[in-house]
């Protein structure tokens, strides 16, 4: 028996679950159509059903769009659903769909490289001919890294170069921003550009931006002091901001000019304020990176005659390794992708993917068809959802909850599940590496410690899928997502809902249902998605 493609029987616990939930479903619908429903009957049991309706009816919601789906993880059977078949803009929940489908197709081994090539003949100290930057995708190289490869340069005796360094960024293609990504998100480090030769500043790798600090003058009118890390990647500032009197309002803003490397420090800081710590896009991250990496050199004693290129030139066939690094395998580099909500991460692995599959350049459609083929092989119909980017930063993007609960019920068969798995946040777990964009919220709750789930949030967008373990031991899978509402934050419905599943005994029909306010959630200015402690929008 074979569906989608995929021989069931190399998945007996697929094949059991989809064959159960089938059955499952038959009989639930003939009780529902006989109004004959038994007390505790699960799927259409009314206090389930009744508490999330009602959950679900909150009136932030009145006028937008609700998908909703509470399934039996074991099983497949489906015990809840409020237009499970709606399409509604996922938000991160794209994250689900990319983080399976790279660890399905690129393998949990999977690591990028990054070379430093020479491309001529060394002769003592010289190399008389080309010193090559090789990138492939790796958006969590640090400033150290590259410092690392400049020192493997001069271990490898080479001194001084006659050509050019050349940045190769030709494993993706030249589209830096994803479809319909916003104009005015251009600096904001959630929609960085993406290439294959890119560099993160610290260790929450957000690829292609520099940090930029900014602390209070020693004295009222006097000009802050701005600081950035790294401080060689060739980013200038213009710094126009003032030190306001001590206690007065804090209107300091933080922007990279359009189509520039220059961050505009403008509005007033107070004195003795806090330092103001901003994450900034730059305007080509292959040069940033190639810049740093160029200081790096230099330090180390080697000297390029011919300057920097970084425009469309790949590395020879016959260029030899001088020096090389290796990411962290992707079973690990998920955990950041995921807890933080990396958008950079996403994206660098959808390019990644397509270049695996067709070995040209990478570039989205060829990884959003990968992407596509993954899920149709775990029986998501990809003909009833729109996937436009890696990330869910474009609001093209269109998922109905049935589809993102049918992907999470069959990917628990995957050798490498217990890694992805790990790598959702956690409800209100203390530490940020654990619980990641969950860390604040359903703590004091059942759901606490026990819900792993995959948050989602744009304006008017908003959504929570992943895994809950019940009162009586039942495993859950749940997917809610919330769209064109007009106030700040629906997290809390969200949360209620988890909230209710956790606290309640799903087998026996003994419902505990959890009010909105009842599930602690972040205030609205902390429903932040993309890397948690960062201003964000996404």
């Amino acid at each position: 028996m074979t569906t989608h493609g995929r021989d069931l029987g190399r998945h007996p616990g697929r094949a059991a679950r989809r064959l159960t939930a089938l059955v499952l479903g038959l009989a639930v619908t003939a009780l529902l159509g006989t109004g004959a429903v038994p007390a505790g009957a699960g799927p259409s049991d009314g206090g389930l059903k009744g508490a999330l309706d009602t959950i679900l009816s909150d009136p932030r919601l009145d006028g937008g769009g609700v998908s909703a789906v509470v399934a039996d993880a074991a099983t497949g059977a489906t015990l809840y659903q409020r237009n499970g078949t709606d399409r509604l803009m996922p938000a991160s929940n794209t994250k689900i769909a990319t983080s399976l489908a790279a660890m399905g197709v690129l393998g949990p081994d999977h690591r990028f490289a990054t070379d430093v090539l020479a491309a001529g003949r060394q002769t003592g100290r010289t190399l008389r001919g080309d010193l090559y930057l090789r990138g492939t995708g790796d958006p969590t190289v640090l400033a150290a890294d590259y410092d690392r490869l400049a020192a493997g340069v001069a271990a490898a005796g080479v001194r001084r170069v006659t050509g050019q360094l050349v940045a190769d960024d030709t494993r993706f293609d030249a589209n830096r921003l994803g479809r319909s990504w916003a104009a005015d998100d251009e600096s904001s480090y959630y929609s960085a550009p993406i290439s294959a030769l890119t560099l993160a500043p610290d260790t929450d790798y957000d690829a292609g931006t520099v940090v930029v600090e900014v602390v209070p003058g020693g004295t009222e009118g006097a000009r802050p002091r701005v600081g950035l890390t790294p401080a060689d990647g060739g980013v200038r500032v213009a710094n126009r901001a003032t030190t306001g009197a001590a206690g007065s309002s804090n209107t300091l803003s933080v922007e990279r000019e359009h189509g520039t490397n220059t961050i505009a420090v403008t509005g007033s800081l107070p004195l003795k304020a806090a330092t103001v710590k901003e994450w900034i896009t730059v305007q080509d991250p292959t040069r940033y990176a190639a810049t740093v990496f160029a200081a790096a050199l230099a330090r180390h004693g080697v000297r390029v005659e011919d300057g920097l290129r970084t425009k469309g030139r790949p590395t020879p066939a016959t260029a030899k390794t001088l020096a090389a690094h290796r990411s962290m395998p992707l079973r690990e580099l998920v955990r950041p992708f995921m807890k933080l909500s990396n958008n950079m991460h996403a994206e660098a692995l959808t390019k990644a993917m397509g270049y695996q599959a067709t070995g040209r350049a990478g570039n989205w459609g060829d990884g959003l068809a990968a992407v596509g083929r993954y899920l149709r092989g775990q029986g998501v119909d990809t003909g009833t959802i729109r996937q436009v980017d890696g990330s869910g930063l474009s609001r093209m993007n269109l998922f109905p909850a049935a589809e993102l609960s049918k992907l999470l019920l069959a990917v628990q068969d995957e050798p490498w599940f217990a890694d992805w798995y790990a790598a959702l946040p956690v409800a209100c777990a203390p530490d940020r590496a654990e619980g990641g964009t969950l860390r604040t919220r359903m703590c004091g709750t059942p759901a606490a410690l026990n819900a792993h789930a995959k948050t989602g949030s744009l304006t008017g967008a908003s959504a929570l899928s992943g895994y809950v373990t019940d009162k009586g031991g039942r495993k859950l899978v749940f997917s809610v997502v919330l769209a064109d509402y007009l106030v700040s934050s629906v997290k809390s419905v969200e949360d209620a809902v988890v909230v209710t599943l956790a606290g309640s005994d799903t087998g026996k029909g003994t419902v505990e249902a959890a009010r909105p306010e009842r599930a602690r959630t972040a205030p609205a200015d902390g429903d932040v998605e993309c890397s948690w402690r960062k201003p964000a929008h996404c």
